[in-house]
């Protein structure tokens, strides 16, 4: 699933788009309430996390204008105005959650992970395709009752591939949902981690190719 950060303070942004990237989160980033804006007209996001002050104001009001526009992407606020009053202007803006500093990195990676279940439609917490199984909120997957070991794009992939219920999503379709803007569209990245994809998951291949159009899951539905 894809997010877009909003942060500028340089090393922080860099420090939090690393341990979102880590947690399986593809990440756009943005230092300005105009990017952010721009980024969230033109891309479809599971998730904003905004620092609430930056350099030009205040993204309560970039949020305002956001819902009133009919952006409902569920949002995370993270600041360190932590007073009564500002956590009810942040909720009364329409953020979803409200995230004070300094935080714990693992609480972060929680929150987000929390908040991009609630994006488009609602999507159960154990996925299921015959013997594969992925528990979203626990980020870990089973097959034929093994724990298996997946890189954070593998297991990004994966979700994407149950959640599409035997749907051919197109290598655009995985990449826009499990990649960032940084991503060269013309690279072979895609076919790369389905293939190690296909590795972690063993035999028999649950992985089918549709040719010139992308990939599914045999059997599922």
């Amino acid at each position: 699933m894809k997010l877009l950060l909003l942060e500028d303070d340089d090393a922080l942004r860099r420090e939090l788009t690393r341990v979102l990237r880590d947690a399986g989160w593809a990440v756009d980033t943005v230092v300005s309430l105009a990017d952010a804006d721009l980024a969230a007209s033109v891309n479809e996001y599971a998730c904003f996390v905004f620092d609430r002050m930056v350099g030009d104001g205040d993204a309560v009001d970039l949020l305002t204008v956001l819902r009133r526009r009919g952006d409902a992407t569920p949002t995370l606020l993270v600041t360190a105005r932590d007073t009564l009053d500002d956590r009810i202007g942040g909720f009364d803006s329409g953020a979803d959650d409200y995230l004070v500093k300094p935080f714990a990195r693992a609480e972060l990676i929680a929150r987000t992970r929390a908040l991009g279940r609630r994006h488009g439609q609602p999507s159960a917490p154990v996925l299921r395709s015959g013997d594969i199984e992925l528990d979203v909120q626990r980020h870990t997957v089973h097959r034929d009752g093994v724990l298996l070991a997946l890189r954070a794009k593998e297991f990004a992939v994966l979700h994407e591939l149950l959640r599409a219920s035997g749907t051919v999503l197109s290598r655009t379709d995985l990449i826009e949902r499990c990649w960032d803007e940084l991503h060269d569209p013309a690279s072979n990245v895609v076919d790369a981690v389905i293939a190690q994809l296909r590795r972690a998951l063993g035999v028999p291949d649950p992985v089918e190719t549709v040719r010139s159009v992308g990939y599914r899951l045999r059997g599922a539905s």
